[in-house]
């Protein structure tokens, strides 16, 4: 009978066990955050484990990149969309138990428009003119000028509704209305979250979240053989795609990203204020041999800044094509011989594999490079803010963000006042048309004045468990959104 009991109970032990790892997950990450504040920081990671998990906006992405309904439920256009009236959620709390309310979005957009702001995005909410709380559910957000693209800012991740009881500890301990909540940080190894029990909307299939940072391309591999992680949406050894599709244990997920991956040149910074300068740079690259060598083939070559499955993109990738012969003639014609250029990568593969192919394209004009690799958080401080560099390999994922050209403090520093002007044009031009022909022109212009050695855009290759489904097979903005994410057996 004893037997028999124990025999029972190891059998129930067993099966319990089973049955919580299939409403558990792990993912995998490349990059671990500075902070999880998504309103004071420009890293990608950020927003990878909060987006949509902890944080919430008024409005968000959709895994198509449609604007959906968020923490407001409606809105309303007026005064030729200078006005927009958003109509909140009733009963929605932060995770800390505090309500969230009309005065909780007027703080948030406040705080992200004010001068002191280190809101990574600050163009976004630039053109807000009041904020006016119309009762504790309806919020009016007046423009000084009339902007059909307001519902698409309110979406990114840099948007999203903090309250002022919590907002002091959001880089480690953040607090939103999201269906997951913050856990726990360990630093150098992992994030994790939990299933929130008092989610205003549609609760979480899973109940817990872990994110692990493994860097290494060959660890990542290890780790999904292994089964150390359950996912990974963007996987660092894309040459081991293939090996792992194989696999009946393993489904591969390959879609696209707001990615455009550049080679970034500091257009302040002699000798590269010189046009010719970097036209040469320019022609030096072979895209191609950068997407085959360093992406093992997935990713798209790109002339500009811009999507190319964004419907207004154009090619433009001749007007800076591979001609090292052109290149050369280009720094002659400049005055320039025996040059030496900082080249600042840091930790994603595109940067670290395709540095070493972009400077032996350089070597080949007679452009030596010194290589410098940063830890994350030393790029941000570095290049980002301290704009001390002369090159850099970075995949912008924001979405449709070529307006970053008309911030003339912006790292890369161009800012040039015709480009500010057609910015300044688009965001008071509503029909779709004048703005398609806008944003047409704005291509165009920053690919003639090479701004930045444009490469590719990035692909989303990712693994995960074939048992998993609802992870995002495009990113359509930087996220791991788990809120339909699920084990189908």
């Amino acid at each position: 009978m004893l037997n028999r009991l124990s025999l029972a109970a190891l059998l129930a032990l067993i099966a319990t066990t089973a049955f919580a790892a299939e409403d558990t997950i792990t993912l995998g990450m490349v990059l671990e955050p500075p902070n999880l504040d998504p309103t004071a920081g420009a890293a990608a990671a950020i927003d990878e484990i909060v987006y949509a998990n902890i944080f919430e906006g008024l409005t968000r992405f959709g895994p198509d990149g449609a604007i959906l309904p968020a923490l407001a439920k409606s809105w309303g256009v007026e005064d030729g969309a200078k006005t927009y009236v958003f109509h909140l959620h009733e009963g929605v709390t932060f995770h800390d138990g505090t309500a969230m309310d009309a005065e909780d979005v007027r703080f948030s957009l406040d705080r992200a428009r004010a001068a002191d702001s280190a809101n990574a995005q600050k163009a976004l909410f630039a053109g807000i003119e009041t904020v006016e709380v119309v009762d504790p559910l309806t919020v009016k957000v007046t423009l000084a000028n009339p902007d059909g693209n307001f519902p698409f800012n309110m979406a990114w991740g840099d948007a999203v509704i903090v309250a002022p009881e919590s907002i002091a500890d959001a880089a480690t301990a953040p607090v939103g209305t999201g269906p997951f909540r913050f856990v726990g940080w360990t630093q150098g190894d992992r994030v994790e979250i939990e299933r929130n029990a008092d989610y205003w909307g549609e609760p979480a299939a899973l109940s817990k979240a872990t994110f692990r940072f493994i860097s290494d391309p060959t660890a990542a591999f290890a780790a999904m053989m292994a089964g150390d992680v359950d996912a990974f949406p963007n996987f660092p050894a894309p040459e081991t795609l293939p090996q792992l599709a194989a696999d009946p244990r393993f489904r591969v997920i390959v879609g696209s990203t707001e990615g455009e991956t550049i080679l970034a040149m500091n257009n302040r910074q002699p000798p590269l204020d010189n046009v010719l300068v970097r036209e040469a740079i320019a022609h030096a690259i072979n895209r191609q041999d950068i997407i085959d060598g360093a992406m093992f083939g997935y990713g798209t070559p790109i002339g500009t800044h811009f999507a190319p499955h964004n419907p207004d993109y154009t090619d433009l990738t001749g007007i800076s094509a591979f001609d090292p012969e052109k290149s050369k003639a280009l720094l002659a014609e400049a005055g320039v011989s025996d040059l030496k250029l900082r080249l600042a990568l840091p930790p994603p593969t595109y940067a670290r594999r395709g540095g070493e192919i972009i400077a032996a394209q350089l070597a080949a004009v007679g452009i030596r490079t010194e290589i410098t690799n940063l830890e994350w958080a030393q790029w941000l401080e570095q290049v980002f803010k301290g704009k001390d560099f002369d090159l850099t390999i970075v995949s912008h994922t924001e979405p449709m963000d070529i307006n970053i050209y008309a911030r003339p403090d912006y790292y890369f520093q161009y800012g040039k006042a015709e480009f500010v002007a057609l910015m300044d044009g688009l965001s008071l031009a509503t029909d779709p048309a004048e703005r398609s022909a806008i944003l047409k022109q704005a291509q165009e212009m920053i690919a003639k004045d090479y701004v930045n050695a444009f490469l590719f855009q990035l692909a989303k290759t990712g693994v995960a468990d074939a048992r998993i489904e609802g992870l995002w097979e495009n990113a359509p903005t930087q996220a791991n959104d788990l809120t339909a994410v699920r084990w189908t057996e």
